[in-house]
């Protein structure tokens, strides 16, 4: 599969007025934190729209405004919509009813995102086959170049793994992921919960260090009744979002360093 453009879908909303990064940082919204000079909701966008495969942009934000206030003159790249109870049910909502696949999902607080991260992404997920990928990096990628990293790894056999916040949906198969992922949100840190949901089987897997990174795939798509494959990201800032201010830091030190001559 070969398709002439991706849409995609940025989820960007806040976590109301109690955000610790928006307070620490004395702005409204999360996405308006700035990283490296400028909202890293911007960053994203900029990244996504210069990609040549990348078609429509729709952001899911509280506010149109707020896409005014992040983006500048960037916000006529992109359509806005709105939020709803969770990040799941505002993917559901955004695209529900459509037929234009395949569908990138990402997150407005991933301003380290680049064309190559995107490039790697966007070719496996349409040489897969898969009606819906996910982007992950092992910890071994993110350790290497982060040996101090604080990350939530899933264990699977012997690999290790941390999500990127890039989700392919290649069919409206993908759908029922989506739908599955919202009773799913509130123990995405908990391993044991998270892989329960998937059944006796993927528990008994996971508590005797025999299910592989593939057989849990695998075992997903058993569930789910669609085909889901991973997509190992050799890039360990992939796996970087920004969720607090050391997170911040790092994003910050990681594009000054790209800044430098070569």
């Amino acid at each position: 599969m070969t398709p002439s453009a991706w849409n995609v879908l940025v989820l960007a909303a806040g976590r109301g007025p109690d955000d610790p990064m928006a307070k620490a940082y004395h702005v409204t919204h999360k996405c308006l934190v700035a990283v490296g000079g400028e909202p890293m909701l911007r960053r994203v966008i900029r990244t996504l729209a210069g990609h040549p495969d990348i078609g429509s942009i729709s952001v899911c934000i509280e506010r149109r405004e707020l896409l005014d206030d992040a983006l500048g003159p960037l916000a006529a790249r992109v359509s806005f919509q709105p939020t709803q109870e969770s990040a799941a049910r505002s993917a559901l909502a955004a695209l529900k009813g459509r037929e234009d696949y395949p569908w990138l999902i990402t997150t407005g607080d991933h301003p380290l995102l680049t064309r190559e991260m995107l490039q790697h992404f966007l070719t496996l997920a349409e040489a897969s086959g898969a009606d819906l990928c996910a982007g992950l990096a092992t910890a071994e990628t993110i350790l290497a170049r982060f040996p101090e990293a604080q990350r939530t790894f899933l264990t699977f056999g012997r690999d290790r793994a941390s999500g990127c916040n890039l989700f392919a949906l290649m069919s409206p198969r993908a759908l029922v992921a989506l739908d599955f992922w919202h009773h799913l949100e509130t123990v995405r840190k908990k391993p044991w919960r998270l892989i329960g949901a998937f059944g006796p089987v993927a528990l008994v897997r996971f508590a005797t260090g025999m299910l592989t990174l593939d057989s849990a795939f695998a075992l997903a798509s058993r569930r789910l009744g669609l085909t889901a494959r991973p997509v190992l990201m050799p890039f360990a800032e992939a796996a970087v979002d920004v969720d607090k201010p050391a997170d911040k830091e790092l994003a910050e030190r990681i594009l000054a360093e790209r800044a430098l001559p070569a």
